[in-house]
């Protein structure tokens, strides 16, 4: 059990860091809506958790990492039966990301592109309706890329490198775009309990974390980093050697904005209550709201 000052929300709301979130909204008609992020570890293993916590939370959207299931043995209807229309992009055993939506929404692309022969199933990517207009969502699994010396490094920096073509390419339609997912990146020192165990492992290598920079330079903010500049902000913590516990964490899990997108961002929470349940993700979610004018 987890100490009592270590569970619960987390807020890390532009308000409550002492400045602005982004952009104002005119007074009228407004449309709120909540995306989270969440690598669920095994979507069957925790569906319990998982529908649970919809029920309690209810975010409008939820970008879900590691399903590892196939399309047809994703627990479709007990999602389906809260209000959520479902699009996976499974593999068996491995990865697999999938979106969930309690508004319509329309698939634009599963699988990252620039590699033909990469079939492993990391990224999914959908229009949803947002005020006016819609909001462009992707729910991304990046690739571990350990051990750092074998031929797994370099595919993570390959898909780093895809990735950020692809996001550039989103931007210059200059609509809300929310990059959302565990980008097995720690970006910074602060964003690690102890940064020192980590400087051999592949979150947190310098091509790593310059990778992220580089996404960030295209012009995508870092949703938590907007609205708080604090240490000890996580997503992760790992099952071994009571790192819950300890608060021993790492933030890992990330939503990061178009300017468009950053303009209508309110508050930005990290849910740390599902971390201490019954055989909880390692990962905990990330809650960003936002409003749009209606």
């Amino acid at each position: 059990m987890a100490d009592a000052d270590l569970s619960g929300t987390q807020a890390v709301s532009g308000t409550e860091a002492g400045r602005p979130a982004g952009k104002s909204i005119p007074l009228g008609l407004t449309d709120t809506l909540t995306i989270a992020t969440w690598n669920i570890n095994g979507v069957r293993a925790r569906l319990d958790v998982l529908t649970g916590w919809l029920k309690q939370r209810g975010p409008d959207v939820v970008c879900l990492q590691e399903i590892k299931s196939v399309d047809e043995a994703f627990p479709r209807e007990a999602i389906e039966s809260l209000g959520y229309n479902v699009e996976t992009h499974g593999q068996k055993g491995f990865n697999g990301v999938a979106i969930l939506s309690k508004r319509p929404f329309e698939v634009t692309r599963r699988g990252l592109p620039g590699d033909s022969e990469d079939v492993q199933a990391r990224y999914i990517e959908a229009e949803i309706p947002a005020g006016r207009g819609i909001v462009r969502v992707a729910s991304i699994y990046l690739p571990n890329g350990n051990p750092v010396g074998t031929e797994k490094f370099p595919y993570k920096l390959s898909w780093m490198a895809r990735l950020e073509a692809h996001a550039r390419a989103l931007l210059a339609f200059e609509e809300p775009l929310v990059l959302a997912g565990d980008y097995n990146v720690i970006p910074e020192p602060r964003d690690a309990r102890r940064p020192e165990v980590w400087v051999n492992d592949a979150l947190f290598q310098p091509e790593s974390r310059g990778a992220f920079r580089a996404l960030a330079a295209l012009g995508l903010t870092d949703a938590v980093r907007t609205t708080t500049d604090a240490g000890d902000v996580y997503t992760f913590w790992d099952y071994q050697a009571g790192a819950f516990q300890k608060n021993d964490g790492i933030r890992i899990d990330h939503l990061m904005l178009s300017a468009e997108a950053a303009d209508r961002l309110g508050k930005v929470e990290i849910d740390r209550d599902t971390r201490a349940l019954e055989k909880p993700s390692d990962h905990v979610p990330v809650v960003a709201e936002f409003t749009f004018p209606a």
